[in-house]
């Protein structure tokens, strides 16, 4: 009976030993093999994707004319620049090729609305008195703050940005925030406390802001592989203060 007693421990042991070593192997195995980040993009039948990093804040505007954009943003030292370098984020400003009869604009010279609504309210309404409908969106996903703004015909039809607290909202919200259910505070607002395992609408509001770029107008995180092989925009610096 003692043998039988210690054949059997010894055999559950070497059991428990290869558990141990196969649970080991798989660890380092999936420390070994790098991680992914998933893409940014919004599927649509019929087209082929290029996914990219999304920026953080861009415009859309309504238009086929490179040269109208460019002349309304009043841009220095224009220079010719082709998708994947205006993607990378240097430059000061990268005007996009049309998409669909869409502008996009991108770059650090871009006004913020979260971090100055006046600067950008003036900046967005001049450039729809020149251009018709003019779209900006911000989404931070670090920070959380969010904006999106739709002009047309020198008027602000919808706006708001959202930086800790409401610093933007102006017009009636769009049948479209109402259709993603994003949540808007007035000025007075704050947000009550979440309870352990509830979504946050702050967070929800930027992940949801691509989709309402793309009810809008244009999703930067969703073009036709095409139009970034073949098609260049161009990039330059803004012109003073806005």
């Amino acid at each position: 009976m003692p043998v039988l007693l210690l054949l059997l421990f010894s055999f559950a042991l070497s059991i428990g030993l290869g558990i141990v070593v196969w649970a080991l192997r798989r660890a380092r195995h999936r420390l070994s093999v790098p991680k992914r980040k998933a893409p940014f993009i919004l599927q649509a039948p019929g087209e082929r994707s290029c996914s990219f990093r999304r920026p953080a804040c861009w415009l859309a505007i309504k238009s086929n004319s490179l040269g109208a954009v460019q002349s309304a943003l009043g841009l220095h030292n224009p220079k010719p620049c082709s998708w994947i370098e205006g993607l990378a984020g240097d430059e000061k400003l990268f005007v996009a090729p049309p998409v669909t009869g869409w502008i996009l604009v991108m770059g650090t010279g871009l006004p913020d609305p979260t971090e100055d609504a006046d600067t950008c309210f003036r900046f967005v309404l001049r450039l729809s008195r020149k251009l018709g409908q003019v779209q900006l969106f911000c989404a931070s996903r670090v920070l959380h703050h969010h904006a999106w703004v739709k002009a047309n015909g020198g008027k602000i039809l919808r706006a708001y940005a959202w930086a800790g607290k409401t610093l933007w909202q102006q017009g009636p919200p769009t049948s479209a925030e109402k259709d993603l259910a994003m949540k808007c505070f007035d000025y007075t607002d704050s947000p009550e406390p979440i309870s352990f395992g509830q979504p946050d609408p702050i967070a929800q509001n930027v992940d949801k802001v691509p989709h309402l770029a793309a009810c809008w107008s244009l999703d930067p995180g969703h073009i036709d592989q095409r139009f970034l092989v073949r098609e260049h925009g161009v990039a330059g610096e803004p012109s003073g203060r806005y």
